[in-house]
Parts: structure tokens; C-alpha cells; sequence
């Protein structure tokens, strides 16, 4: 019996960085964290969607990477403030330096993520690809 009504979630296929349109595929090749860095699929392998639209389509991926980063240096700015009372300056940039570089993997991968799933007109999630193939 098949099933008509077959719908994977949003959240779950954002978080675990799956493809757009048919939420199953994985989008990148490598884990977030790990020494031979991030390497992103050039096509969805379950429904053979195209990531890269067109040349340098990532670039603006950059701006949302760049949000992300203030929001973070902000919230850390904010939270060694209220924690510590500190007015040394060099306290300040030594935390939030180490947290950019922490968190720059994270901030490559859901930029590309969050590009693809909301900043991109035209690409949406049709239901009918999450089927399985049948060979």
C-alpha cells in the first residue's frame, strides 16, 4: 500500500543539513567538525537537485554567515558583561575571537543551509521525491 501523504519535516532535514526539495539527501560529503574540512555535495543523491545554481551562488551565503557572526560576538559581548563585570577590553576580544573560530564551521554550513532552504525563490519541498527509489 503506498502511502500519498508521505511529509518529512522542515527542522529535522534543516538540522541535519538534508536536501531542500526532497529533505532526504545529505548536502555535505564530511562532518561539520573534523580535519579534512567541509565539503559539500554538487548534487542532491537521492533527488539529483543541483546546490550550486550558478557560479559563485554562494557568495551570499557570506551575508548570512556574516549575521550569524554578530549575533554571536553581540550575545557574547552581552553575556561576559553580565557574568564577569569586566571592563578589560582584551578579556572581551580573547572570548569572542574563540568563539568565531569556533563556531566558523558551524556558520559555513547552515549559511549554505539556510540559503538554500529559505533565501532561494523557486526551490521547495515537494513530498513526492522523499519516496524511496524503486529500482
Amino acid at each position: 500500500m503506498e502511502n500519498n501523504n508521505y511529509k518529512l519535516a522542515a527542522w529535522p532535514a534543516f538540522v541535519h543539513a538534508k536536501c531542500p526539495r526532497c529533505r532526504r539527501g545529505d548536502m555535505f560529503a564530511t562532518s561539520m567538525y573534523g580535519f579534512q574540512g567541509q565539503e559539500m555535495h554538487k548534487t542532491c543523491p537521492h533527488c539529483g537537485l543541483t546546490y550550486e545554481k550558478e557560479p559563485g551562488y554562494f557568495y551570499v551565503a557570506m551575508f548570512v554567515s556574516y549575521a550569524f557572526n554578530v549575533a554571536e560576538m553581540v550575545t557574547a559581548a552581552v553575556a561576559i558583561s553580565v557574568l564577569t563585570g569586566s571592563h578589560n577590553p582584551w578579556l572581551y576580544v580573547t572570548i569572542i575571537l574563540a568563539i568565531a573560530v569556533i563556531l566558523s564551521p558551524f556558520n559555513f554550513r547552515y549559511s549554505r543551509v539556510m540559503l538554500l532552504y529559505w533565501l532561494t525563490p523557486g526551490l521547495h519541498y515537494h513530498p513526492e521525491m522523499s519516496r524511496d527509489k524503486i529500482n
